[in-house]
């Protein structure tokens, strides 16, 4: 029998990702969270949406979401060229936060990107879009058809009873003025954080960011065992009240969360069926309207460089970048595309969970 080698790769991460990820497990599923001491990402701080025009933007999100402004910001300058990875980047930040969450709404106003895909679909890899939770279905629907909001669901669909993960949740999915993909989602009593249950306002925070891959498998090895989030959760979609909800006909979908220890969470939506959705575009930037990023804070984002033989990634930023001006949400980031394309941002900043 012969006997073979390991590669100085292997024998590389071996030494150098100890305490940055977990061993790959064959796909199951940790009985157990991780301790918050020894993850790679402690929590999921905001999800960043580019926009063409920022003031159209804030008036949508705060007048129809109820969104709260935090910050108004614009920043230029080397470090910003190289977070970002795009020359000659000047953009306006404008923070918003809903309930607990926030998100991030960005306009470069140098240089100007492209517009959304006019024929992007659901199914599409470049997908992605925040689920807004609601205390009244039909209450949050009347307001986004009185704001005259463009339909990506035929309506509202409550998700059927023989879906045990899912049964009784109530969604709707639309589009802002720029054409994004958002979600307003009602949980059922048996289903959903306490504080989902609330009746003092209709627009509650963020319970997720969902992004369409094209394997569970090999994005579980990306943000599950590299970066040490915690599968929280998952379930097979399918039957009319799906297809109706994200408007692809014979839609069946694998869906797994992602919890860090506080933040909204991540969910991955693989299609099973159909298998024609497109690849994310492989010259997306920053500065596109179809870019979406997901800030993900971790005391060291240095060590997302370990990870680079493993080619679950592709760098956006060469280096780690301290900004200045500060950012108003951390204080050194480095931008990343997962195995589909979808950006996520590692930063440190003041008061890290």
């Amino acid at each position: 029998m012969s006997r073979h080698r390991p590669s100085i790769i292997a024998l590389a991460l071996s030494a150098a990702l100890i305490g940055l990820r977990s061993p790959i497990s064959g796909g199951a599923v940790q009985p157990a969270a991780t301790p918050a001491t020894t993850r790679a990402v402690s929590a999921v701080d905001s999800v960043g949406i580019t926009v063409s025009d920022i003031d159209r933007a804030v008036a949508f999100f705060t007048s129809v979401l109820s969104f709260e402004q935090t910050s108004d910001v614009e920043v230029s300058g080397r470090e910003y060229e190289l977070l970002t990875g795009v020359f000659g980047a000047r953009l306006r930040v404008v923070r918003l936060r809903l309930g607990d969450e926030s998100i991030e709404l960005m306009e470069f106003l140098a240089p100007r990107g492209r517009p959304v895909a006019a024929d992007m679909r659901p199914n599409d890899r470049a997908f992605q879009h925040i689920a807004i939770i609601v205390s009244d279905m039909d209450a949050a629907y009347a307001r986004l058809r009185q704001a005259g909001v463009e339909h990506a669901s035929t309506g509202p669909q409550t998700l059927p009873a023989w879906n045990r993960a899912a049964s009784g949740i109530k969604a709707f999915y639309f589009r802002d003025p720029d054409r994004h993909f958002l979600e307003i989602l009602q949980f059922p009593p048996d289903k959903g954080a306490a504080k989902w249950h609330r009746t003092d306002r209709l627009f509650l925070g963020i319970d997720h960011t969902a992004i369409v891959v094209d394997d569970t498998e090999r994005s579980l090895r990306f943000y599950r065992d590299s970066l040490r989030m915690d599968v929280a959760g998952g379930s097979e979609n399918y039957d009319i009240e799906q297809e109706r909800l994200n408007n692809v006909f014979g839609a069946r979908l694998r869906i797994t969360t992602l919890r860090a220890s506080g933040g909204p969470g991540v969910e991955l939506l693989e299609y099973l069926a159909p298998r024609d959705g497109r690849p994310a575009p492989a010259d997306l930037r920053a500065n596109d309207v179809a870019h979406w990023q997901t800030t993900l804070l971790t005391r060291t984002p240095e060590r997302v460089f370990d990870l680079l033989p493993l080619r679950l990634f592709s760098l956006v930023s060469p280096i780690v970048v301290t900004p200045h001006p500060p950012h108003p949400g951390f204080q050194r980031a480095v931008l990343v595309r997962d195995p589909d394309g979808h950006a996520m941002r590692l930063a440190a900043g003041i008061g890290l969970p």
